[in-house]
């Protein structure tokens, strides 16, 4: 015991410390900027990385993953909080969502992520991406009122929104704010290009914040005009317990909607952590394997906490980990380190966070949607051909037409449909050859044979001539269905009327019921 203390004493020194500054400052403005996409208080967003950080990594056995509010659920948190019409209402389907995620580790089933065709994840994020930008770009313009969002991607353009409000949104462009996207955008961008020197140690959205705060201090000094208005910048209050909201759980089973909403996020945050940590376990170096059901349980009681708190839901983030990692962490005390950062700078100096203008998140959020939605996605997914690409494209597709649960759903029955295809097509081997003048036909099954395959065989068996031999060889299959072995049986009752000859190898007949 006092010797696993000295370990963690050392690592948290050399190693950790540092690692939790570095991914703290990347950590605090996605906090916010994903607060901003989702169209949350921008405070629970930062509750939602301090959980992370102190409750999720305590509990988690993941040495490097970090968890916090995630791109990739902005998306369904929007619209949730849209048709739940109260804040308050949202936060009860956090709880439902972390609870369900607590029951899915308990049951072990952290293998679900495996269920998920990539293809169908991947349009899934390319749609999280495109309806990330769309959701930024106003507010990289300048327009501090993006009250013309909805649910639906396509909502954008109706004549409620976007296209009704098109003249007051065109008086609402301001050019320091556009230049401050520009220089945040830049900044951005010149990191992701940077590969060696000390430069790179500096966290792009740091920078890119950093960036912002400079510029509209310059136009502060050079006239007051030019600064942004405070609509345009974050504000966090200085007492922000005072502004928490929190769920009043006698209403939990006021409305079942609640409880759908609670387990789609459950699902979507389950699926988006366990592909994170599958990520982040093949960066770590000493090649350390995360139990995913031990994950999922330590991201329900995030999720809990989140939701009794007034806080966003978590994953485990990518973005985070990665940055962990780069940063040379060792252990989770980097994790929980990145947390007691975030909690000391609400707590203490609020009024430097509050400096922070919209324009430069939104140009964090920018890259950030880019990033799930970059062209050479599209253009390796076409390369993979129709059975990898239509269930992309289908699943992004209907997501921006809809929601991300009837994206994904119909994504999956496309890739299931694919399956089932390939499946009838790799059934049997079917053969015909002559033997003294007489027709020999002979069905090779393969290994598996399913009730899937019922059709296809059956109208082979129809065509099997009359004064023929059938040879069915089923010796080299591991499994064949009873429905197979019923439909041979049916046939070998039938296949003297017929003057067929059958021999049937490694197949065993069935009792055949007649239904009338």
């Amino acid at each position: 015991m006092i010797r696993t203390i000295k370990y963690y004493k050392i690592m948290w020194l050399r190693h950790d410390l540092a690692a939790g500054l570095s991914v703290f400052l990347v950590a605090l403005p996605l906090c916010l900027g994903i607060a901003l996409a989702s169209g949350a208080p921008l405070y629970s967003g930062l509750l939602s990385g301090i959980i992370g950080g102190l409750v999720v990594a305590s509990v988690s056995s993941s040495p490097l993953a970090v968890s916090g509010p995630a791109a990739g659920l902005s998306t369904l948190v929007a619209a949730t909080i849209l048709s739940s019409g109260n804040f308050g209402i949202f936060l009860l389907s956090v709880v439902v969502a972390g609870l369900f995620q607590i029951v899915l580790g308990i049951l072990k089933w952290g293998t679900i992520a495996n269920f998920f065709p990539s293809a169908v994840i991947k349009g899934m994020m390319a749609a999280i991406g495109i309806i990330l930008i769309s959701k930024q770009i106003p507010l990289a313009l300048g327009y501090n009122q993006p009250d013309f969002w909805t649910s639906g991607f396509l909502e954008l353009f109706s004549t409620q929104n976007f296209l009704g409000n098109l003249e007051q949104f065109s008086d609402q462009i301001t050019i320091n704010s556009v230049i401050i996207t520009l220089f945040s955008l830049a900044a951005m961008l010149y990191m992701q290009k940077v590969r060696s020197g000390r430069t790179k140690k500096i966290p792009a959205p740091l920078l890119a914040v950093m960036a912002g705060v400079a510029i509209n201090q310059m136009f502060t000094w050079i006239s007051p005009d030019l600064a942004l208005q405070p609509s345009q910048l974050v504000y966090i209050p200085d007492n922000i317990l005072s502004e928490i909201q929190f769920p009043d759980l006698t209403l939990l089973f006021s409305d079942v909607q609640i409880w759908k909403n609670g387990a789609l996020i459950g699902v979507l945050a389950s699926l988006e952590t366990l592909l994170c940590i599958e990520a982040i376990d093949k960066l770590d170096r000493k090649n350390r394997i995360t139990p995913v059901n031990r994950e999922l349980i330590a991201q329900g009681v995030g999720n809990t906490l989140c939701g009794l708190l007034g806080a966003l839901p978590l994953t485990a983030v990518v973005v985070r980990g990665a940055a962990n990692v780069d940063a040379g962490a060792k252990t989770k005390l980097s994790a929980i380190t990145h947390g007691i950062f975030i909690l000391l700078a609400v707590m203490f100096i609020p009024f430097v966070i509050n400096q922070i203008p919209y324009a430069s998140l939104a140009a964090i959020l920018l890259v950030t949607g880019f990033n799930l939605t970059k062209p050479k996605l599209y253009i390796s997914m076409w390369q993979l051909k129709w059975r990898q690409f239509l269930p992309f494209l289908i699943t992004i597709i209907i997501i921006l037409a809809t929601d991300l649960l009837i994206g994904v759903s119909i994504g999956l029955l496309i890739s299931v449909y694919f399956i089932i295809q390939s499946n009838f097509q790799a059934e049997y081997q079917f053969t015909k050859t002559l033997q003294g003048g007489i027709q020999v036909d002979t069905i090779t099954l393969n290994s598996n044979v399913t009730f899937l395959n019922k059709v296809k065989l059956k109208k082979v068996l129809d065509e099997v001539p009359e004064y023929s031999v059938l040879i069915i060889d089923g010796s080299k299959s591991n499994f064949i269905d009873y429905d197979i072995l019923e439909i041979i049986s049916e046939f070998d009752n039938k296949a003297k009327d017929r003057h067929i000859e059958l021999h049937l190898m490694g197949i065993e007949k069935v009792n055949v019921t007649t239904m009338h």
